[in-house]
């Protein structure tokens, strides 16, 4: 009997800017952020197992330097596992591009499918 194994899939599918400052961010910026953070994305191995799918909307504190100061989840994905992912993800990031009009927020959905 041959077992077929799940593809995974993840990422940040969209990213909505959420001014922290007077001035918009650059919709570029927000792109720049979001493939930044994407890169360090994992799918949790217990969520993985149990076949946990979900999106997790955080919103980043990003400092004038580009340095994520703390993240907060705004919507909840449904999985525990996915969650504390989700919240743990911007700060192995570390920071991120500097924001062109200083330091701001911005709301990033973060999602889990199994293909």
């Amino acid at each position: 009997m041959l077992k077929t194994a799940k593809t995974l899939a993840f990422g940040l599918i969209a990213a909505t800017c959420m001014v922290g400052t007077a001035h918009a961010q650059s919709a570029d910026w927000v792109r720049q952020v979001t493939r930044t953070i994407a890169a360090k994305q994992t799918y949790p191995k217990a969520a993985q197992a149990r076949g946990e799918e979900g999106t997790a909307k955080v919103k980043i504190y990003v400092a004038a330097s580009g340095a994520v100061e703390r993240a907060e989840l705004i919507s909840p994905s449904g999985s525990t596992s996915l969650d504390r992912e989700a919240l743990a993800l911007p700060s192995r990031t570390g920071s991120v591009p500097p924001p062109p009009g200083g330091a701001t927020s911005v709301t990033v959905p973060i999602t889990w499918r199994l293909l």
